[in-house]
């Protein structure tokens, strides 16, 4: 028999559009297994929104990438309370550049699954990992990939708790020594590094694509000319035998009036001769 969170993995891992059947499925069987607590339990769950469930595939089919994400939030956090403005714009930099990635790897996902994503969904999936960036109960939530719903960031504009880094001042802090630090950061520059080699490779993609449209298009046009030639070629070929029979029926018909007025004058010259004749053998 499965359990709550068992059955909870699976409900969340589903397009919303299948889970309400799942749901039901799932109390029908802990119904018939008499587990009324249970029944209820799963009866319980709600449907996810679009923009969690999205978020809910990232936890599950993006994990490293997500982590990456998450320990930034950490390293934010850190560097808030020390004040280091040099650290909070760099990591600042970082969070905005793997938050774009996320946000393309979930439509593909989305995509992959038969779903277009609209803007508002990818701006909610956004706000839910900003709000995990300032919060690590909200971050566990995020990780457990079981959202029912968005969670809104709790701090200023959409930066989860961290303002406007971009202009955060400089301050003098202690040299780092923290190992975690140093990890996170190089996680996250090799994260920004991949999306940006991921965007570069789509774009090349795009282009490559874009070529083979071209020459397939290209191809199509001359197989397309080629056709209409030969249609023309042909027409010009029926076009001058008609011409020469044209000519021909015109030379007919010129002998054929020659030989009608021929044939007229003579049939003139008959009647003539028999009016002739009959004038000289009638007695008088």
């Amino acid at each position: 028999m499965p359990t709550l969170d068992s059955v909870a993995d699976s409900l969340y891992g589903l397009d919303p559009g299948g889970f309400i059947a799942a749901r039901t499925e799932y109390a029908a069987q802990a119904r018939e297994s008499g587990d009324r607590e249970l029944t209820a339990a799963i009866g319980r769950l709600r449907k996810p929104t679009v923009a969690a469930w999205l978020v809910n595939l990232l936890a599950r089919e993006r994990v490293d990438e997500l982590g990456v994400l998450l320990e930034l939030g950490d390293a934010l956090r850190t560097a808030q309370r020390t004040l280091s403005g040099q650290d909070l714009r760099t990591l600042s930099a970082q969070r905005r550049q793997v938050i774009s990635a996320l946000e393309k790897d979930v439509a593909e996902l989305a995509s992959e699954r038969g779903r277009n994503v609209s803007e508002s969904a990818l701006r909610e999936v956004a706000q839910t990992l900003n709000a995990a960036l300032a919060d690590p109960a909200i971050a566990d939530r995020v990780r457990a990939g079981r959202l029912d719903a968005i969670i809104e960031p709790s701090g200023i504009g959409d930066l989860g708790g961290f303002g406007d880094l971009s202009s955060a001042p400089l301050s003098v802090v202690p040299e780092r020594t923290d190992a975690r630090y140093e990890r996170t950061a190089g996680r996250a520059d090799r994260a920004a590094e991949r999306a940006e080699l991921n965007e570069a490779t789509a774009v090349a993609e795009g282009a490559r694509r874009a070529v083979e449209h071209a020459r397939t298009t290209a191809t199509e046009a001359d197989e397309e000319l080629a056709r209409h030639e030969a249609e023309v070629a042909a027409l010009q070929e029926k076009l001058l035998h008609a011409e020469q029979q044209r000519k021909f029926a015109r030379r007919a018909v010129a002998a054929a009036k020659k030989d009608v007025t021929a044939a007229e004058r003579e049939a003139a010259a008959a009647e003539a001769a028999v009016v002739r004749l009959e004038r000289r053998h009638s007695p008088e």
